[in-house]
């Protein structure tokens, strides 16, 4: 927890309407990645607004020319028949052909244009890699969350959390995506395009974030029954304020100190929520779920399904069923007095 409070003091009004609000968009890029792939959008676009001006142009004034001979017919007994044999005026038909061969080099031209552009991007995003300095974070896909473990080359600075990332504005981040189950695809659209994860084979996405904000994330492969609420959000945060958070979420849970913390402790490990979570300095070590040891300065539940607030977080411990049908938590069945005790212990893990 940066400062001992300055994570949780963020979580007010202004940081949920942030989250609300919709900039789920590639149309504004906050980063070099995103910012080469709207050019890239913006010459096809232009390109596809040309040419539909142009072919709609030449189909408005060739109907016009067909109703103009067809004007001129009107009032005879009867239309003249066309001729055994269409001999098209050699002048005529030369202008034909020598407009027809402009528009197949023309579309030849654009369609290499285009190609190039395509390329340049794509080696624009490549050549990004080879800054230093980098963010290491490891990104896996389950059905249905997003498992976040950031790298270190000193081990015991190696830690996971869940559905958020937090990155330094104006330094590179390497992603190395993995999918622990099914295909799924990993899409920041005011960072960087799409990358799929694929099961047993791990790939690399790069990307920057220039300006401090939080941006919403989406699995954008059909990967099961919650696909749509498979949600993540970048939270790119300046330098000095990353780094608190980077320290704090490298150290273990406090123990809880008051009893009923205490008593909520003991319902989480002696319940089946040990079994599939970890929190750090506890003997709690499940794999299945996301990582609770600093889940209350987490924006978002269930991946981006709800919002981190005490009813909210006791509606998905007794039924997560209800909130996210086929997710993987069971039900709880858990005494008012229990489910009190573990939602005061789970409110320790700052």
């Amino acid at each position: 927890m940066i400062g001992g409070g300055v994570v949780t003091s963020l979580f007010n009004s202004a940081v949920l309407a942030a989250i609300s609000t919709d900039n789920h968009t590639a149309l504004a890029p906050t980063g070099p990645q995103a910012q080469h792939i709207f050019n890239d959008y913006k010459a096809f676009y232009t390109v596809c607004i040309i040419v539909y001006v142009l072919t709609v142009a030449i189909a408005l004034i060739a109907s016009r020319r067909h109703r103009q001979d067809t004007d001129g017919h009107k009032g005879e007994a009867h239309p003249p028949l066309p001729p055994p044999q269409l001999q098209l005026d050699p002048t005529r038909e030369a202008k034909m052909t020598f407009w027809v061969n402009v528009c197949i080099a023309a579309t030849v031209l654009i369609l290499f244009g285009l190609l190039f552009v395509d390329f340049s991007t794509a080696r624009a995003i490549h050549q990004f890699s080879s800054k230093p300095g980098a963010v290491n974070i490891v990104v896996t896909g389950h059905q249905w969350w997003w498992e976040v473990r950031y790298d270190d080359e000193h081990p015991q600075n190696v830690f996971t959390t869940a559905n958020e990332i937090h990155v330094p504005t104006g330094r590179p981040v390497k992603i190395v995506l993995q999918a622990a189950d099914v295909i799924h695809s990993f899409w920041v659209p005011n960072l960087t395009g799409k990358k799929d994860m694929i099961p047993n084979h791990s790939t690399e996405l790069w990307f920057q974030a220039d300006k401090p904000g939080i941006y919403w994330g989406q699995c954008a492969e059909f990967c099961g029954f919650e696909h749509a609420k498979m949600r993540l959000f970048v939270i790119a945060d300046p330098p000095e304020v990353f780094d608190g958070w980077l320290n704090a979420a490298r150290t273990p849970s406090r123990p809880p100190l008051e009893q009923i913390q205490k008593q909520g402790q003991q319902v989480f490990m002696l319940k089946q929520c040990s079994m599939c979570h970890t929190i750090g300095g506890t003997p709690a070590g499940g794999r299945v779920g996301p990582d609770l040891t600093h889940v209350m300065n987490r924006y978002t539940l269930a991946a981006g399904a709800i919002r981190n607030t005490p009813g909210q977080l006791a509606g998905w411990i007794l039924d997560p069923q209800v909130i996210k049908p086929g997710c993987r938590m069971p039900q709880n069945n858990l005494s008012p007095h229990d489910l009190q005790a573990l939602l005061e212990y789970l409110r320790t893990l700052q």
